[in-house]
């Protein structure tokens, strides 16, 4: 076990610096530079002299080519430092901890969401195959897996925030607090405030999942169930539901394992698209600003992070494949 996670660590390390060393440099490539984007966006009147912009470079480390910067960047994050946002005049620590919080609350409530009614979904339509209400179910979930998550989102403001209006079926079109929240509000009014703001984009960013893995689990399903130690359990006497949850699914349990691994990458990476149309506060709309004002350290910020949870949930995926199958080791 030790040398296997030597092995895995020293494998990480590896594909870490050569993710951010390839990011870094296609972000140190594009159009324009931070200076160049707040320049663009300022006042005409108020420009900024040569000596200045030269200063400037020099200050934020833009003087230097993008792979001794890089190096430079990386000794500091071997210090536990990020950096500094060059557009918002903070640490890219404390810009990643002030998101953290709002994208959680919507990846943890999508993600938990999800998974609660996709098994039951799945499980359904595998014990009903073939029947008229599972290929409802399926045609329904194909529909879903198919339909834009930007459009949904739009028909859900308009149902929702403009037809529903003045009615007890309203909710909040952007945002994630009312204006009337302030902090003498008790944590009971603030919390279902911001849960009534969240329920618009917990469903466009479920919906699509949700589909894709009831999907998922009933084609697991339907390949276990053709097996012959399922024709033996039959044989048994063993119910029809113990048979597809005791017999059946535990076996489909090494794909799911591996979905979940891959899915702690994003409770904290968030949705760019539905952050976006929401206005909420997360992480992706945090990328996506970034990107666009050029701010090199949150870009590089966000992609060590993303980086070590896509590694560390294949870690965990690998971990308990043993745990799930003990056909399986790690050795």
């Amino acid at each position: 076990m030790v040398s296997y996670l030597i092995r895995r660590m020293a494998l990480a390390v590896v594909t870490l610096l050569m993710i951010t060393g390839i990011v870094y440099g296609l972000a140190r490539s594009m159009p324009g530079t931070p200076l160049t984007i707040a320049m663009g966006e300022s006042d005409p009147s108020r420009k900024l002299n040569p000596a200045d912009i030269e200063r400037m470079k020099k200050a934020y480390g833009l003087d230097k080519p993008w792979y001794s910067a890089y190096f430079v960047w990386a000794g500091n994050v071997v210090r536990g430092d990020l950096g500094r946002s060059i557009s918002r005049k903070q640490p890219v620590a404390t810009l990643i901890g002030e998101r953290i919080g709002p994208t959680l609350a919507l990846s943890g409530s999508a993600l938990l969401l999800t998974w609660l009614v996709s098994i039951p979904l799945g499980l359904y339509a595998s014990a009903r195959s073939g029947a008229v209400d599972e290929r409802v179910v399926s045609f329904g979930l194909y529909v879903l897996y198919s339909f834009p998550t930007f459009v949904a989102a739009l028909f859900l403001q308009i149902i929702f925030a403009v037809w529903l209006r003045d009615t007890a079926w309203e909710l909040p079109l952007f945002g994630m607090r009312g204006d009337g929240i302030t902090d003498e509000t008790s944590w009971f009014a603030s919390t279902a405030d911001m849960a009534r703001h969240a329920v618009l984009p917990v469903i466009c960013q479920s919906y699509v999942s949700l589909a894709w893995y009831s999907r998922f689990i009933h084609a697991n399903m339907q390949e276990v169930v053709r097996q012959d130690y399922i024709r033996t359990a039959k044989a048994k006497g063993a119910g029809p539901w113990r048979v597809l949850v005791h017999h059946g699914f535990r076996n489909t349990l090494i794909p799911l394992v591996t979905l979940l691994g891959l899915s702690l990458p994003a409770l904290l990476g968030g949705s760019v698209i539905i952050e976006q149309i929401f206005t909420w506060p997360g992480m992706g709309r945090l990328f996506f600003e970034s990107i666009r004002e050029r701010d090199y350290p949150t870009i590089m910020g966000l992609t060590f992070m993303f980086s070590v949870l896509t590694l560390a949930g294949q870690l965990v995926a690998d971990m308990l494949y043993a745990w799930v199958d003990p056909r399986v080791s790690v050795e």
